[in-house]
């Protein structure tokens, strides 16, 4: 099967993942692939840091984080965006352990080869959200709905 996607510099942020071929609604993409590790351990490293803006931490279940800082794939390529192509879908398994659920990225709309592909990251702190906090996190995505951070309003 040909490969669809590459990842290379991006005019986001830092690398980015393109479409090297048409990709159509629906199409399941790339799954997001890292180590299973609990909320507490990635809380007691400096992966999970909210103060350096950048992050390789999807958040699977109330249990596990996959940490694409170990064993990641292209998916940690994927940046941000308000406007975004995909969306981050979790599949369960039907399995009683909550480390065997999965992330896909699914192109929401028809990409074009050499579009970059996007999606909301959907971070929510529980710090309040300051405008320090806000530049940190501050988004790029040149949008015209851009709301300025990749930080979610709270609810």
């Amino acid at each position: 099967m040909p490969k669809k996607i590459q990842a290379r510099k991006s005019s986001i942020h830092g690398n980015g993942v393109f479409a090297v071929a048409e990709l159509k609604k629906g199409e399941r993409v790339i799954e997001y692939k890292g180590k299973r590790r609990t909320h507490e351990e990635v809380d007691a490293d400096d992966t999970g840091d909210v103060e350096s803006g950048h992050t390789f931490l999807f958040t699977l279940n109330e249990v596990y984080v996959i940490d694409a800082n170990h064993g990641g794939n292209d998916a940690r390529w994927i940046n941000h965006s308000c406007e975004p192509n995909c969306e981050a879908v979790i599949q369960e398994t039907g399995s009683d352990d909550p480390a065997d659920e999965k992330v896909f990225i699914e192109a929401i709309r028809n990409i074009k080869p050499g579009e970059e592909l996007t999606y909301n990251y959907g971070i929510t702190l529980s710090e309040r959200h300051t405008p320090r906090l806000k530049k940190i996190w501050e988004c790029r995505c040149g949008s015209k709905k851009c709301t300025g951070t990749m930080l979610q309003p709270k609810r």
